[in-house]
């Protein structure tokens, strides 16, 4: 399956999401190491028809959903995307899964925030960028850390997992606290 360099990192690049993507999705999301800390995937059975009529709607709608792929190897890792897009506000939501568990912890996720986040901001002119992690995915939320997003708030006891509750931390990050690496080297200096 052929991936595209959208927007390159030092480890892995973005690539517009294809259907052929879909068999990852669903081994990802019926992994429960990969979908329990998602959220909703680790209770809805994913197939991998349905997981290609998500890709198949994602490519028709051009949503803006992203593969996360290592640089080195082409092998894709993972999935990235900017949903509940708002134009007028200029805000989005962030959710992102590194679904090859052994490239967990290596920064890839990390520099595929960042890469989402300049997207988000240079291209797409957002103002503000939020995501929502569970107060149990430590990883996770040291990644969106790392990348420049900073706690708002918490939605108590927001996810039950065996008998156990957990917040969800909510997260964002603002286009003035963040510095583009990778747009702006395409954008033409400024000739004032």
């Amino acid at each position: 399956m052929p991936h595209y360099r959208k927007l390159v990192g030092e480890k892995c690049y973005l690539s517009p999401c294809s259907p052929e993507d879909a068999a990852y999705w669903a081994k990802w999301e019926n992994d429960l190491a990969v979908a329990i800390p998602l959220g909703d995937e680790a209770y809805t059975p994913m197939t991998l028809e349905k997981a290609q009529e998500i890709a198949e709607s994602f490519v028709r709608d051009q949503a803006h959903v992203f593969g996360i792929v290592d640089l080195a190897t082409d092998t894709l890792i993972g999935r990235c995307a900017l949903f509940d897009i708002n134009y007028v506000d200029r805000n989005a939501m962030l959710g992102m899964v590194i679904g090859e568990k052994e490239y967990w912890g290596q920064g890839y996720g990390q520099e595929a925030v960042r890469l989402l986040v300049d997207y988000g901001f240079n291209l797409l002119n957002l103002n503000s960028i939020m995501l929502g992690a569970f107060e149990f995915n430590a990883r996770a939320l040291r990644c969106y850390e790392r990348a420049g997003f900073k706690v708002i708030g918490r939605r108590r006891q927001a996810r039950i997992i065996g008998g156990r509750k957990y917040d969800a931390v909510l997260m964002d990050i603002l286009a003035e606290e963040f510095r583009a690496t990778v747009v702006s080297r395409f954008i033409p200096a400024d000739r004032s």
